[in-house]
């Protein structure tokens, strides 16, 4: 179908079993969904849409859900999509994404699509299906600085593109960049994942101040990955897997718990009290935890289900210590949790039904008043009847 096709909802609300947490399936068309990367979010501000990829056409495509009545609208119509590289903008007027060799951005209301930058290269992404394959990109949250890195030949450069005057800037050249996130206080700052043995460092929007934040224990084999920085502080918090997660002051360096069970793909909500995760080996589901007390007990919130396909997880220490890997890790097989802006709902992929699925489930601190009580997005949650076949668009 072409962009700007409208598909009917294909919403259900279904009780989690095991917990009773009520989750909305958002997608069910028998083809590969999901969300942005757990890091990046999946809503405007508003929550007018929620932005994901659906490969119901045969190839993956940017669609949202306009959430006020459950309609899914098709906005691209590629056969070159980077499908992990979307991130809407945080005003709701366009979904950022790359293509082929370009960088481009489409305006939601209208699917106009525009380039903002191409590239002498055949792709942007390295090769393979984790870190810099996915070619993730990030918006500063005034929404004024896009960040993404181009890998051309052995060199990743790192560009900055300025979304008000077009101007495209060069920070950084190096052997890998991997999984920007702008600081969501300060725009001009970015974290970002260099090579696999030495991941997580900091980078000034000017290119200035690059430099390593942490140094693994390598005779530990240690696996520092999935990192994000925790809204109204100066740290980021990052998986030292399958030990827990820990927090790095950037500008002192400290070290502190967080948590110390198996968060595989960790975020947080927007005010930096809550924290969720999905797990692996074991599968324990979503957890929910406290990222400031030192502690961070879990609580379940719901069991995805997911395939969590990926076996160098299985190693308990980082794989590319033992040499090289073609690693299969599919990304739609991972939950990649996140908070919605006002906190109150998480979106997750599942891959439960035999395809991925894009998912909400509602963060409520009391289970027994879910009846009772006025309900985020209620108006959809109760929409989502059970129906028969996949819908069709309406062109």
């Amino acid at each position: 179908m072409a962009k700007g096709s409208i598909y009917p909802s294909e919403a259900i609300e279904r009780r989690d079993p095991r917990t009773g947490a009520w989750v909305r399936h958002v997608t069910r068309h028998p083809s590969i969904h999901h969300h942005p990367f757990y890091y990046l979010p999946a809503y405007d501000d508003a929550m007018r849409w929620l932005v994901f990829t659906s490969a119901r056409t045969g190839a993956p495509q940017i669609f949202v859900e306009e959430r006020a009545n459950g309609h899914l609208v098709q906005l691209t119509d590629r056969a070159d999509l980077n499908d992990w590289s979307i991130h809407p903008s945080h005003d709701g007027r366009f979904v950022y994404f790359t293509a082929g060799n370009g960088a481009w951005r489409v305006d939601i209301e209208t699917q106009r699509e525009e380039q903002l930058a191409g590239f002498d290269t055949a792709s942007i992404r390295e090769a393979g299906m984790v870190a810099g394959a996915m070619g993730t990109t990030t918006l500063s949250r005034d929404d004024r600085w896009w960040a993404f890195p181009v890998k051309q030949g052995a060199v990743s450069r790192f560009h900055v593109i300025d979304t008000q005057t077009g101007a495209d800037t060069i920070i950084l050249e190096r052997d890998t960049v991997c999984h920007p996130q702008f600081h969501p206080d300060d725009p001009s700052w970015l974290r970002y994942g260099g090579p696999y043995h030495d991941r997580i460092w900091v980078i000034r929007r000017d290119g200035s101040e690059n430099r390593r934040i942490y140094r693994r224990d390598v005779a530990k084999k240690e696996w520092i990955v999935h990192e994000c920085w925790l809204p109204g502080t100066r740290e980021i918090l990052t998986v030292n897997w399958p030990h827990g997660v820990m927090g790095i002051d950037i500008d002192t360096g400290h070290v502190r718990p967080v948590c110390s069970f198996n968060a595989w793909h960790p975020m947080l909500n927007r005010t930096g009290t809550q924290m969720v995760a999905d797990t692996k080996n074991p599968d324990r589901g979503l957890q929910l935890f406290n990222p400031r007390d030192r502690v961070g007990t879990p609580r379940t919130l719901c069991f995805p289900g997911a395939s969590n396909a990926g076996d160098h997880w299985n190693l308990g220490h980082c794989p590319y210590d033992d040499g090289v890997k073609d690693v299969y890790a599919p990304q739609h097989t991972h939950p990649h949790p996140n908070f919605s802006p006002d906190g109150r709902l998480v979106v997750f992929t599942s891959d439960a039904s035999g395809h991925a699925q894009v998912h909400e489930v509602r963060v409520e601190a009391d289970r027994e008043t879910q009846d009772h009580t006025p309900r985020v997005g209620a108006h959809l949650f109760e929409r989502a009847i059970e129906r028969g076949s996949p819908p069709q668009a309406t062109p």
